[in-house]
């Protein structure tokens, strides 16, 4: 059994959404999912891509995936990757999906001169923290995340003053 990492392609859609809503729910957060399936097709397979995704599979059954953009350092004048999603079916956990996810996302940095490889990780999950610390990952946590969205969003956008 060789585990694959490969590029979504359309088909990996309708299991990509339910990985993105089982993450969800996992971070106890369900009703935040509005993203439909043309959405995702639009974002990863349209004219201009901007988001890209990695799949995660076993014997032909899709396990995992990871869904990342690029960011930009003005310190270092280089892009980076940023991680938005990374989710493992449970059943596959602690099996290296997860880690073979990171490992190809690390390549890619290697291969393309990016400089870092960054994402979020909610505080209170401790074992994605423990995983993400084994590998070398290191907290940053001298910065504070902060985000405009909805009404403040709308409010920031058309206020003159």
């Amino acid at each position: 059994m060789q585990l694959k990492i490969r590029d979504a392609v359309q088909a990996d859609l309708p299991k990509i959404i339910q990985f993105i809503k089982d993450l969800a729910e996992y971070e106890k957060a369900p009703n935040e999912v509005v993203l439909s399936i043309s959405d995702l097709e639009q974002s990863l397979f349209g004219a201009n891509p901007q988001v890209y995704c990695l799949i995660a599979e076993l014997e032909n059954e899709v396990t995992g995936f990871a869904v990342w953009h690029l960011n930009y350092s003005t310190w270092l004048g280089k892009h980076g990757i940023y991680l938005e999603d990374l989710y493992v079916d449970p059943k596959y956990r602690g099996q290296g999906h997860g880690k073979a996810l990171l490992r190809k996302l690390a390549q890619i940095c290697v291969e393309r001169g990016y400089k870092r490889l960054q994402w979020w990780v909610l505080d209170w999950n401790q074992s994605a923290i423990d995983f993400y610390k084994s590998i070398g990952a290191e907290p940053m946590d001298q910065w504070t995340v902060f985000r405009v969205s909805g009404s403040s969003l709308e409010k920031l956008a058309t206020d003159a003053s």
